[in-house]
Order: structure tokens, then sequence, then C-alpha cells
């Protein structure tokens, strides 16, 4: 067989194996905005979880296991497909199992689910990412070649980037899958616990809720149904503590480098 041959033979593989390479994340992108289009995300809000919790409560009480485990899943598929549906899951998950067993939950499946985002974006999504890069990208890449673990850990605490970012660029830009999983817990945990306290104590914000809607109908009754949304549930001192956490990872990465220097 002569080269021109081979060229030929080898020229469909070569194809099929770049269509396989975007395969996951085009994959990713068409279940995403199918589920996007559906409209099945307007149905995770508090009123819908409160009109089902009595159900929700009776399903984890007959199969506590089964139950955990379809959380998961949901929760790393949300997480997978980049649904914005990870804080009233950690809500939920704080309603069903408690604080402390919710917030477990929560991170290790947002964690699972990021991790396997950053894995499908060690292939040609890192390439684009790359290449199109633009000054916050730029910004992103400068704080994790310096510390990646630092600064993962302070993006989680204080999400200024969407969540599907900020578990694509570090792939793109060189971290380890270890540093970017275990700063992915650590940055995760303090946001789960106050979000799934929210939720543990919801059979509180029942009689808040009731209140708010029959205020709203003795008015002009219109949008009485976003008398009260997750939205409103988070309060000034729940973003000042999450802001607090933030500022004293950022300060642990300050204090880390100037170590570093002085001891170079």
């Amino acid at each position: 067989m002569t080269s021109d041959e081979t060229d030929g033979a080898d020229a469909p593989r070569a194809r099929w194996r770049r269509v396989l390479r975007w395969l996951p994340i085009a994959a990713m992108i068409a279940t995403s905005l199918a589920i996007l289009a559906s409209g099945i995300t307007r149905l995770l809000d508090l009123d819908t979880l409160l009109a089902s919790r009595a159900w929700l409560s009776d399903a984890v009480a007959r199969n506590p296991t089964g139950a955990m485990a379809a959380a998961i899943l949901a929760y790393v598929g949300a997480v997978v497909v980049s649904v914005p549906a990870t804080l009233f899951l950690t809500v939920l998950c704080g309603f069903l199992f408690g604080i402390v067993p919710g917030a477990l939950i929560a991170v290790a499946s947002a964690s699972m689910g990021a991790a396997i985002v950053f894995s499908i974006g060690r292939g040609p999504a890192s390439e684009l990412l790359r290449r199109r890069a633009g000054p916050r990208l730029a910004g992103l890449a400068e704080g994790f070649r310096r510390d990646a673990f630092g600064y993962i850990t302070f993006l989680r605490l204080l999400p200024i980037f969407p969540f599907w970012l900020t578990n694509l660029a570090p792939a793109a830009f060189g971290v380890s899958l270890r540093t970017f999983f275990l700063a992915t817990i650590l940055g995760l945990t303090p946001g789960a616990l106050v979000y799934a306290t929210t939720g543990a104590a919801i059979e509180e914000v029942v009689a808040t809720h009731e209140a708010a809607l029959a205020a709203c109908a003795l008015g002009d009754g219109t949008r009485c149904g976003q008398a009260l949304t997750l939205r409103s549930l988070i309060t000034p001192t729940m973003l000042a503590g999450l802001a607090a956490l933030a500022a004293f990872a950022l300060l642990s990465v300050l204090l880390r480098r100037r170590l570093a220097r002085e001891h170079a």
C-alpha cells in the first residue's frame, strides 16, 4: 500500500476521532438546552417544594436509601448539564435529610458533577477556551497558575463566575483533578451548610409563606405566587457570612504567597 493510500485510509479514522472527542461536550450542551427548553426548571422553586413537602417526606421515610440515591443522581446530573438548580437542590437536601447530611450530600454530589465536567473539559473544550480567552479568562488563568487550590476555593466560596465556567476553566489552564476536587469540596461546604439550614427550617418558612400569600390576596391579588421565593430567603446576613469566608480564603492565599517569597 502506498503512502497516499495509507493517508487516505487514515483520514476517516482521524475525522472519527475528532468527532468522538467533541461528542461528550456536545451531548452535555444538547441535554442542557433540551432541559431548559422543556421548562422543567420552572418547577424548581419554593412553591413547588412547599406543595410537595408531605409527599417528599413520606418518600424519604419509606425508603431513605433510595431517596438519597435519587437525590445524588439528580444533583450530579444537574451539575453535569449545567442546569441552574444547585441552590434549590441544596435547600431540598437540607429539607429531606437534615442540615449536616443534606449539606454533605449536596457537596459530594456537586463535587462529583464538577469533576465530571472538569474531565470533559480537558478535551477540545479546553483548547477552545484557551483560544477564546479574553481578559476575564486571562485573570482566571493567572489565579490558577499562582495558587490553584486557594483560587478555586475562593471561587467556590463566593461564586462570582458561573459554576460551569469554574468547572471548565481549571481544566483548560492545567489544574490537576486532585487539586480541583479537594478545593471544590472545601469551597462548597460553607455555602451548602447555609442553604441546607434553610431547607431544614422549611416548615417554619411555611407560616411566613402563607401569611405573605394572604396579605397579597387582600391587596391587588397580582403576582401572589411570587410572594416568597428562594431569592427572598438569601438574607444580607447569609451573604455577609459567605463574603467573609471568601475574604478569609483570599487572605490566606495572599499570606501564603508572602511566606513563600520570604522563604524563597
